[in-house]
């Protein structure tokens, strides 16, 4: 997934969803074999492999890690989640004042008041592990930040990251709202068009266009334009000048 927006950049958001025909690790290494940068996702097993050569580097997302406090302190709340949701809380404030800013600024940001608070909810996490049973929910959910650490703090490093993966978990819902109406796809090459589909529609949803009206309108067109202007039809693409360097993928 590719949106820069909260970077400044004004560069059309785009998504783009791959059929595979089960969860083994082998498909993530065929999509990315020729990506380099940092891959921010949630903590699939699949993906561990990726992360080996040095060339794609874990991004984790701080929203993962905000739940599994979140469902326990819904549930059983208690001086600990509750001081580990507002700590993190702070975080998500920052980032709100300075979504939309330039990448630098929000980097710069990030490392004057960010960092601090990240170090600080480090020790405390540490603290409060050593204080709890080994085998409360509590105590899995700390112990899941921090076996994550380095992955979660990177974006305070990098204005151009973001906090968390919501915005691909965002365009994933229309996929876990078809699985409600239906449960297989019946073919491989079934699964592959409805990728297509998928990419199609998430991405005019990210451009804020109707995406009946869009696939009307360029499945109308389609059959009078060349191919090279079909390709141009599709939401997010833009010429390569006013690109910037991708940098961040999301993947989920």
């Amino acid at each position: 997934m590719r949106d820069d927006r909260p970077a400044g950049y004004t560069t059309p958001p785009a998504v783009w969803f791959a059929y595979s025909e089960d969860r083994k690790g082998e498909h993530p290494r065929r999509h990315l074999k020729d990506f380099k940068g940092a891959l921010q996702a949630d903590a699939y097993a699949g993906l561990h492999h990726i992360y080996g050569d040095g060339t794609i580097y874990e991004v984790s997302c701080w929203a993962h890690a905000r739940r599994k406090l979140h469902d326990i302190h819904v549930f059983h709340a208690s001086p600990t989640t509750t001081e580990a949701m507002a700590r993190i809380g702070a975080l998500y404030g920052i980032e709100e004042e300075i979504r939309g800013k330039p990448a630098e600024f929000r980097r710069s940001v990030r490392q004057a008041r960010a960092k601090p608070l990240l170090d600080d909810l480090r020790r405390w996490m540490e603290k409060t592990l050593a204080s709890l049973s080994t085998k409360s929910e509590t105590a899995g959910a700390i112990r899941y930040a921090l076996s994550r650490w380095r992955a979660l703090t990177r974006y305070v490093d990098d204005g151009l990251l973001e906090i968390d993966n919501n915005a691909a978990e965002r365009a994933l819902r229309s996929v876990v709202m078809g699985r409600k109406n239906y449960l297989f796809m019946g073919s491989d090459s079934g699964g592959e068009r409805a990728a297509s589909l998928y990419t199609l529609i998430a991405s005019a949803k990210l451009n804020g266009l109707d995406p009946e009206f869009y696939l009307r309108t360029v499945l109308t067109r389609i059959p009078n334009t060349q191919s090279i202007e079909s390709r141009n039809s599709c939401p997010g693409t833009s010429p390569p000048h006013s690109r910037p360097t991708l940098r961040r993928l999301s993947n989920s």
